[in-house]
């Protein structure tokens, strides 16, 4: 029976507690399965309570809704949808590497139930109690597990068209920053922004991401770079993570860059970061983990080793760009500190490879950024030998990889950095949610989460085979389906 509900996240959800102090945060994209369709604009909870053991909501647009105890804590083993008729199932969670890592099921179906998936095999072994379900008709298709993208920046406002038509001119990355481009250049237009308008932006780009599988993006902040500005687009990414049926994985990246307005004030701006802004961020639980960008012109070795200590010290996963233009010894660092993952790593030794591999953490390949500023691109080869794992992901930013979709950068993977369709296949998957410290995302499994995608194909290599054009079918999030 729930006992009581307050409203968080300026209406975006519901922090809903029942008798014995169980709770749990509900947020509006959760609750669409039980409420009514809003006319116009997104609405907002302006009140919620408990009312005869269920949960009674007030929105802004003057409606009252109630909510069952039973839709917020489902019983076990409920079955509310049946993809069936699958001509292959991908699961990534086979054992061992390569092909096998892929679970690949012939003519299979997924029970799902409660947000989670509660079977997944043959479809002439579905369980009986499953048979009388609401059905998905995949007629045939390949079935694989929702993608995961572990590294974006999708919260900024303003664009940097000019300096791609610069580039493709032939400037280089480093020529557009000494003019006063690059990272800096989105600093003024994502400061001028309110927080609505990041939610605004932020879930449309969302919106992109999901029409191409995505349904478990990772969220930096890192274009504000003031104290104030950060907490503030953490607070739309937690915003627009209860709107929008993409999960956000929230990241602090309060150290970019060093912003203009703080150039000669480089160690107090290192300092604000690691003792004012992270700990902040944590008391706040704005965010899951820390990231630095460790690379020449950025921060150095040891300012991101102070920055992500006080960030292990307040309770943040760790990760950091590295290696991406120099090596600094980065990836080293990174796994001395444990981090979940190193990003880039165009720039690495054979030292780094090593420590990467010994520690346990997960190289991040961003493909979109190194083929645009027409990189040759990281060990790869080294990486696999090494045993390091290997993700795939957008670096969805405003400069150097404007995109939100994860079968390009598959294809970017296999053509140009030489990784094999299975490895860029468990990199948007199972590698990506590792790399972003989520274990029950990236694969199809018992009680991993409902999210899936439907495909437009028969086999997992016509994804990045046929690229250029979105094969995506449906989408299921979390036991529903969010576009067909």
């Amino acid at each position: 029976m729930i006992e009581r509900a307050e409203v968080v996240r300026r209406g975006a959800a519901v922090r809903v507690y029942r008798a014995g102090g169980d709770a749990r945060l509900v947020r509006l994209c959760d609750l669409a399965p039980h409420l009514g369709e809003p006319v116009g604009r997104p609405r907002r909870v302006r009140d919620a309570r408990a009312r005869g053991g269920a949960l009674e909501l007030a929105f802004d647009d003057g409606a009252v809704e109630r909510v069952a105890a039973a839709d917020l804590w489902p019983p076990a083993g409920r079955v509310d949808l049946v993809v069936d008729r699958a001509g292959l199932v991908m699961t990534c969670d086979g054992d061992g590497t390569g092909e096998a890592a892929l679970g690949c099921i012939p003519d299979a179906a997924v029970a799902l139930g409660g947000g989670r998936v509660v079977w997944v095999g043959p479809a002439a072994d579905l369980p009986a109690d499953a048979r009388g379900a609401p059905r998905l008709d995949a007629g045939g298709r390949l079935v694989t597990p929702g993608l995961v993208d572990p590294h974006a920046h999708p919260v900024f406002a303003g664009d940097r068209a000019g300096e791609f038509a610069l580039r493709a001119a032939g400037a280089s990355y480093r020529d557009i920053a000494a003019a006063g481009g690059g990272i800096a250049a989105t600093l003024g237009p994502t400061r001028a922004a309110s927080v609505d308008d990041h939610v605004r932006l932020t879930a449309a780009r969302m919106d992109r991401a999901l029409a191409h599988g995505t349904t478990t993006c990772e969220a930096k902040s890192g274009y504000a770079l003031t104290v104030a500005g950060e907490l503030a687009l953490l607070e739309a990414i937690a915003e627009v993570d209860a709107l929008h049926p993409v999960d956000l994985v929230p990241t602090v990246l309060g150290a970019h860059v060093v912003p203009p307005d703080r150039a000669g004030d480089r160690d107090a701006f290192v300092a604000e970061v690691a003792d004012r802004l992270v700990p902040e961020v944590a008391r706040r639980g704005l965010a899951t983990s820390a990231d630095v960008y460790c690379d020449d012109g950025a921060f150095t070795a040891a300012e991101t080793r102070r920055i992500l200590a006080a960030a292990r010290a307040a309770g943040l996963a760790v990760r950091a760009h590295v290696g991406q233009f120099a090596d600094l010894g980065g990836a080293e660092l990174l796994a001395e500190l444990g981090a979940l993952s190193a990003d880039h790593l165009e720039h690495v030794s054979a030292d780094g490879i090593a420590a990467l591999a010994a520690a346990g953490v997960t190289a991040v390949m961003l493909p979109g950024a190194c083929v645009q500023l027409r990189m040759a691109p990281p060990p790869v080869a080294a990486l696999r030998a090494a045993g390091v794992a290997l993700a795939v992901g957008t670096d969805l930013n405003p400069g150097t990889s404007f995109s939100e979709a994860l079968p390009l950068q598959m294809w970017l993977a296999t053509t140009h950095y030489g990784m094999t369709v299975d490895e860029a296949w468990l990199g948007v998957t199972r590698a990506a949610a590792r790399a972003l410290g989520r274990h029950d995302v990236g694969r199809l499994a018992p009680g991993t989460r409902a999210d899936l995608v439907v495909w437009d194909a028969a086999s997992p290599a016509e994804i990045p085979y046929h690229y250029g054009v979105n094969l995506v079918s449906r989408v299921v999030k979390a036991g529903r389906i969010v576009r067909s």
